[in-house]
């Protein structure tokens, strides 16, 4: 089995990889953290697509890995439907979620896209337009930017996970 370090590490390393190769940051996180830790199911990767580039690639919303990091959490300590049909008030998730907005949120200084774009590309794009999409691209947001985020998304939510004892 491998080492709790050796865990971490690959859940950054693939979440990496993927956005270089395949793209949609909160599914870059689920599948990374899915392969390495057993978190969630394809099925919640798959309703994560629209939520990549800030929602619909909008930019506006939370930034999509961190939303794939939270949506990781949720499938381990959210509030099962059978408790939420049963009106249950038991909510574990909010002290996970706040760790990792928080460490986001110190090293980014922000949840939004569009706030994460003017940092590390000093600009925002508009990722529905080909031609801005392309700009995006070529400012190296799938050689060393997002790539990056994405990848420390899934580091700390796997630090969250292991360092809490939630599997």
């Amino acid at each position: 089995m491998p080492s709790r370090n050796d865990r971490i590490q690959e859940a950054y390393d693939r979440a990496y990889r993927y956005e270089a190769e395949i793209g949609s940051c909160p599914q870059c996180v689920l599948a990374a953290l899915h392969e390495t830790l057993g978190i969630g199911n394809p099925q919640i990767i798959q309703a994560a697509d629209g939520l990549a580039g800030g929602t619909g690639l909008s930019t506006q919303g939370t930034c999509g890995a961190l939303v794939g990091g939270l949506l990781a959490l949720g499938s381990l300590v959210g509030r099962s439907y059978e408790d939420f049909s049963a009106g249950g008030k038991n909510r574990r998730i909010f002290h996970f979620s706040k760790l990792l907005v928080d460490r986001f949120v110190q090293e980014y200084g922000s949840i939004l896209c569009c706030d994460l774009h003017q940092k590390l590309f000093g600009r925002t794009f508009d990722l529905l337009d080909a031609a801005e999409y392309q700009a995006f691209d070529n400012a190296g947001a799938h050689v060393d930017k997002c790539t990056s985020v994405s990848g420390n998304v899934a580091k700390w939510t796997a630090e969250i996970v292991l360092g809490h004892n939630l599997i």
